[in-house]
């Protein structure tokens, strides 16, 4: 009976230790937290919980992934390489969520060498973006057509029952790499057109795009979107555009959060001796205030009855109390966001995954839509847990079984890693619905 070890036991990782003890792999789940281990395996008898602290016993990991047959790393993306190391001097297939760094493509050489495949950017966005876009991609190509556009847009929100705040957002997990992303600047390709977006204008880059079935939405860029004309094989397109899907207002409270300086990582000691109002008060550079709903309104050049000013004020952060034990303007609005933007109970998430491609084919133009959408069960996994860990289970179970059988680093983009990948997820609920105009 072969053997996975699973290295980290956050959100996503319990339909994925699930999926692979239900198709009879023995798991060895390793969390810095052994509480968390042990919640995933419960007293099923191929399931078994260590306490594992890559940072603490890194010298123990060469021992665990050397009693593996494939690992997966769902540990933060700092760690990757060190296990991606290991599992090159084991001979052990690797397999992570998480996005290709250059430090892992770097041991694309090695791992071919050894014969084994890391296979990374398997779960939502990354991953089944990838595979479901080359999909359509491959097929066009294959019919002798080209890709004119490629937009894709993905973004996990709570479903339209439970979007019940001002930011039409929630939280169930930290929140701080969802802020963190807001710091990013982002390029895409619109009509040729190389459009550079610096972070501090990052969401007021946004734009409405419909979902068939839901309705509108905002979407703004996620990052360097370039790189993807190479990596799907579309040299001929003229537009190549990723971006994120948030509910409407997300945006605007956003920008205005940011340009106050609520994105900020610069250290301050001072900040859990001051109130929210206190803080405030300081980034638009008041002394003293009588009203600063009104006063942070005209330093924002907005209404004091508007839309973002009822956020923040619904946020807390313009009220009497104290400010959180954090020490940056961006881990005190994350905590925030956690204390105000939680599931409740019996609420659930939503998922959805949408790709606009223009194509000519025969000389026709087309415009195919492709769309996912997935919901959360209030009584098990979110929709969330289910599109990144079921992709990166299946994967895992492919690899074991010899039905993908490549070498190197790869993503999954190859019709021989998403051909099947896919049609597994079908089986499993997790697909795509296409129209063609």
């Amino acid at each position: 009976m072969k053997t996975i070890l699973v290295l980290g036991a956050g959100s996503v990782a319990e339909p994925l230790v699930r999926h692979l003890l239900d198709h009879d792999y023995e798991v060895t789940v390793a969390s810095r937290t052994l509480s968390k281990a042990e919640a995933l395996v419960g007293d099923h008898g191929r399931g078994t919980a260590i306490a594992f602290d890559i940072a603490e016993d890194g010298a123990e990991l060469g021992e665990w992934v050397g009693r593996a047959d494939l690992a997966v790393s769902l540990l933060p993306y700092i760690y990757h390489v060190q296990v991606a190391q290991a599992c090159v001097r084991h001979r052990t297939p690797l397999l992570t969520t998480s996005y290709v760094s250059e430090e892992m493509a770097a041991l694309d050489a090695d791992a071919q060498e050894a014969g084994v495949i890391l296979l990374n950017e398997l779960g939502l966005d990354p991953g089944i973006d990838h595979m479901s876009a080359m999909r359509i991609i491959d097929r066009t190509h294959e019919a002798g057509g080209q890709v004119r556009a490629f937009r894709s847009f993905c973004g996990g929100l709570p479903a339209p029952e439970a979007n019940d705040n001002p930011l039409g957002y929630k939280f169930s997990w930290s929140p701080r790499g969802v802020v963190l992303a807001g710091r990013n600047d982002a390029r895409y390709l619109e009509n040729g057109r190389i459009v550079e977006v610096p972070s501090e204008r990052l969401f007021a880059a946004h734009t409405v795009t419909l979902v068939e079935g839901l309705g509108d939405y905002e979407a703004y860029p996620n990052r360097d979107s370039l790189p993807y004309g190479e990596r799907y094989g579309i040299p001929e397109a003229e537009t190549i555009y990723r971006g994120t899907l948030r509910n409407l207002g997300w945006c605007d409270v956003m920008l205005k959060l940011n340009q106050l300086g609520y994105f900020g990582l610069d250290p301050r000691d001072d900040l859990p001796e001051k109130t929210f109002r206190d803080v405030m008060a300081g980034l638009i550079q008041k002394d003293e205030t009588t009203d600063l709903r009104r006063d942070v309104a005209a330093y924002l050049n907005l209404s004091p009855s508007s839309g973002v000013m009822m956020a923040m004020e619904w946020l807390g952060l313009l009220a009497a109390g104290p400010v959180p034990d954090e020490t940056t303007l961006l881990d005190v609005l994350a905590h925030q966001m956690l204390e105000k933007m939680a599931y409740g109970e019996g609420e659930r998430d939503m998922v959805m995954l949408v790709h606009q491609f223009s194509l000519n084919v025969g000389g026709r133009e087309e415009a195919v839509t492709s769309t996912m959408i997935d919901f959360g069960d209030p009584d098990g996994d979110t929709a969330m847990a289910r599109t990144v860990g079921l992709p990166a289970a299946v994967g895992a179970r492919m690899i074991l079984e010899g039905e993908i059988d490549v070498r190197g680093v790869h993503i999954p983009v190859l019709p021989e890693i998403y051909e099947p990948i896919l049609s597994e997820l079908e089986v499993l609920g997790v697909s795509f619905e296409e129209r063609v105009v």
